[in-house]
């Protein structure tokens, strides 16, 4: 079992970070490998709603990080998706890494336990929270619960570390991963490995 946190920060070492290694110590006390992929701070692309990505072969674009990211994602069994708060919404780089990462792999996604967190020095955590959300309710995944809404607060990694409140929420994110890894484990093979599939159905609203 592997869980694949994405640091979507552009300060590789700073509050996000650290927050995903709170969540990588806890997951290896609990027995599950993860591995942390930072999206880097070089340029990236937005998705430009091309289509490209329907040929199965990921995303047209091939100049950033994103189709290194979605090979990981493949062999992933759980993701944990982590951003700092800009503006009262997580940073732009996450965004467009997210639109296209769940356009060109969300099919690799789907039925597998996955959390979003985020980090702030003070405000703009629950409207952050709530975007980052909105890529795992649209994909047919599980939504890993907490004590709390998964944020820390701190304006160095130092100090998100003094976040008591916040360290325990991480720990509970990465506890609640574990166990549902392994309910999904001991589900294999049987009835209930997956749900019923319900096709799908878009309506647009003007016709």
């Amino acid at each position: 079992m592997k869980v694949l946190l994405i640091n979507g920060s552009p300060n590789k070492n700073g509050c996000t970070n650290q927050a995903l290694n709170i969540i990588a110590d806890e997951l290896k006390i609990q027995g599950v490998d993860s591995e942390t992929v930072w999206i880097g701070n070089g340029p990236v692309r937005g998705c430009i709603g091309c289509g490209g990505c329907k040929s199965g072969k990921g995303c047209v674009f091939n100049d950033d990080v994103l189709n290194v990211l979605g090979a990981k994602v493949k062999q992933a069994d759980g993701y944990i998706f982590g951003a700092p708060v800009h503006y009262a919404s997580p940073n732009g780089a996450t965004v467009a890494v997210l639109d296209r990462l769940f356009y060109a792999y969300g099919k690799f996604m789907q039925f597998k336990p996955a959390a979003s967190i985020v980090s702030a020095r003070r405000a703009g955590t629950t409207a952050s929270y709530d975007v980052l959300n909105k890529y795992i309710g649209i994909n047919n995944m599980l939504q890993v619960p907490s004590t709390y809404w998964n944020m820390v607060h701190g304006n160095t990694p130092e100090q998100v570390l003094s976040d008591e409140e916040g360290v325990t929420v991480m720990r509970a994110v990465a506890s609640n991963t574990a166990w549902l890894l392994k309910l999904l484990a001991n589900a294999k093979g049987t009835e209930f490995e997956k749900p019923v599939i319900i096709p799908k159905v878009k309506t647009n609203f003007i016709r």
